[in-house]
Formats: structure tokens, sequence, C-alpha cells
């Protein structure tokens, strides 16, 4: 079994695209405050998909159970804009099939873009279009992507809330001797990511190379978080898991499952019926991954830190924005 590398527990990025071969694009309106994200691999990729909560929006994620005579995906879109915003995906698709990329049947290319969307119709003007921007958001999303990605408000995140502050897109990486996992987050939970009254998130020691802030345990009693009030599908938290590690896809949900307990390490209340989280795993298959349980839960543990950070990074990164303050002005910062 791997086991962390001492001092490069960390990949050089401490993002989603340490993982060889992943990119990331971004676009975002921000009079509407909604944006839309792309996950893209180099080359298809085993996927596969876990969902929690009770208001979840996706599409062509049943593509993704066992069974599926699709074996692979090309790309994973999130975005803002509800339902509204699955048609990201569209031009996602677009990009995708001008390139060549996708599953060949005779003469048509037909990428696979499985897609899940947050709820930010109400943070901006959202509601003011004349046409849907989420299309075209998709396919500017497509073009912009590269081995790097932002933080806070960008892509997705944009029109991100995160309980009573600021949410946002955040990513995080994990390297062992045999293989790299990287999270990305898009963090809109109706649940609260701090402790109450304190400035200290609920999964502070997960914390890695103070990305942060260096958090500090709270030192007085922790008070019951308060339930939000909130409707079914109106939040919604959001992550793609991308590993190097060979798997299969029975293997990759398994990973999703327990990488699902990364938002229940940092967002307080979880899966509640407001909420439709999703977690979608994507495997490279460049490195071998001899199938043990032991192995099987490291990888899964790790996924699980990755994205409890990643969501941390997300709202830590994200300025305030649409009324709501960012947690660097609730910590006194800039």
């Amino acid at each position: 079994m791997s086991r962390l590398q001492p001092g490069n527990s960390v990949g050089p990025t401490n993002s989603i695209c340490d993982v060889e071969g992943i990119r990331v694009g971004h676009a975002q309106d921000l009079d509407l405050v909604t944006g839309t994200t792309v996950v893209l691999p180099e080359k298809p990729c085993v996927a596969a998909v876990d969902h929690r909560g009770g208001g979840i929006g996706a599409r062509d994620t049943v593509l993704l159970n066992a069974g599926s005579g699709v074996p692979h995906v090309h790309a994973i879109t999130l975005s803002g804009g509800s339902a509204y915003g699955l048609d990201a995906s569209g031009g996602v698709m677009q990009g995708l099939r001008q390139d060549g990329i996708g599953m060949t049947l005779k003469d048509a290319v037909v990428p696979i873009v499985p897609a899940a969307i947050i709820f930010d119709l109400l943070i901006g003007k959202v509601m003011g279009w004349d046409h849907p921007p989420w299309w075209d958001l998709g396919l500017e999303a497509y073009h912009a992507a590269k081995p790097e990605t932002g933080l806070g408000n960008v892509g997705a995140g944009t029109g991100a809330t995160a309980g009573s502050i600021k949410g946002g897109l955040g990513t995080a990486s994990a390297v062992t001797s045999d293989y790299t996992v990287g999270a990305l987050s898009v963090a809109n939970p109706v649940g609260e990511v701090l402790i109450p009254d304190t400035r200290t998130f609920w999964g502070w020691m997960f914390e890695r190379d103070g990305e942060l802030g260096g958090q500090t345990p709270p030192t007085n009693p922790i008070h019951p978080t308060p339930i939000p009030d909130s409707q079914p599908g109106a939040n919604t938290t959001l992550a793609v898991v991308a590993t190097d590690a060979d798997l299969t896809r029975d293997q990759a949900y398994r990973v999703a499952i327990m990488a699902q307990d990364g938002f229940a390490q940092t967002i307080r209340p979880v899966h509640s019926p407001m909420d439709g989280d999703t977690v979608f795993v994507l495997s490279t298959g460049v490195k071998p991954f001899a199938e043990s349980p032991m192995a099987m839960t490291e990888l899964g543990t790790l996924a699980a830190e990755c994205v409890a950070r990643a969501v941390m990074r997300g709202v830590h990164a994200a300025g305030p924005l649409g009324g709501y303050a960012s947690y660097q002005s609730l910590a006194g910062g800039d």
C-alpha cells in the first residue's frame, strides 16, 4: 500500500491539474453572477458518479452507471444556472465535436459530457437574460481549458454561496508513492463551512502547508449549527475527483462514495433535502492500481480529504460578491 511521501504530500500546484493530463477551463458572467467550469482530460477517462441530497440537478450521469455501454467520458461540466445551466454541457460538446473528440459512430462524433449544476439564480441578475447564456459559457470554458485553475469567484463558483458567506471554486491535491489524487469543488451548500461564532473551518484539521492561512482549533465549546431556512434544490456542493490510478468503473464508484465524506468533513448540515451534492471521479489510468480492500480504503480516504480541502480553499479564496461577505472579510483580511 502506498504512503504519503514526507515533504511531498501536496502536488506542485495543489490542484486537480496535478493529475497529469487534466485541464480545467472557466467562463463567467459577472453581471449575471454565474459561470461554468469544465474538467477536460487529454484522453477519454473511466468515470463514475455518486449523488446525495434531495435537490440533484444533473445530465447524462446515467451513462456512468454499472452496465452502461458507454465506457468513457470526454469531459465533466459544472455550472451555475440551476436547470438552465445544464445547457453548458452542450457548449462543451460543441467544442469537443469541432476538435473531432467523442465516440465515433460511423460518420457521427458524439462527445460524452456528464454535467451537474448549482442554484445561483438569486445572487445576481441571472433571470434578466434574453437568451440563456450557459451554452455559450460552456463553449467559452472549453476553449479556455489549461493545466491550471483559479480559485474563488471563477467559473461555476462565481455565484456560489456557502451558508451565510460567499462560496466559490476550490481545488486541492495529494501525492503518494504510487499515484496522485486531485479534487475540484464548487461550494454552494445550504450548510455552514465555519464553526459557529468562529473563523475556523469545520475541516480545519485537514489543512496542508498553510493553504487556509493557518487554521487553529476553536478554544470555546462548539455550539450546534442552526438549521438554515432554504428550499429544496436551492443549494448544492459539487466535486470532481481525478486520479492517475488505473481504476475500473466499479472502483471509481467506490472512490466517489467515499469522497462524498469530504463534504461531511467540512459542511454542517450536509446532504440535506435542500442540497443536490454530486461527486464525479475520473481515472486517467496511467498508474497501475492493485485492488485490495486496504488500497481502496486509502485511495477513497485521500479523495475525501482532497474534496474537503477543495471546499475550504474555494470559500477561503472567494471575494465578496452579490451582497455576501467573504471569508477574508470575516477574518479581518483585505
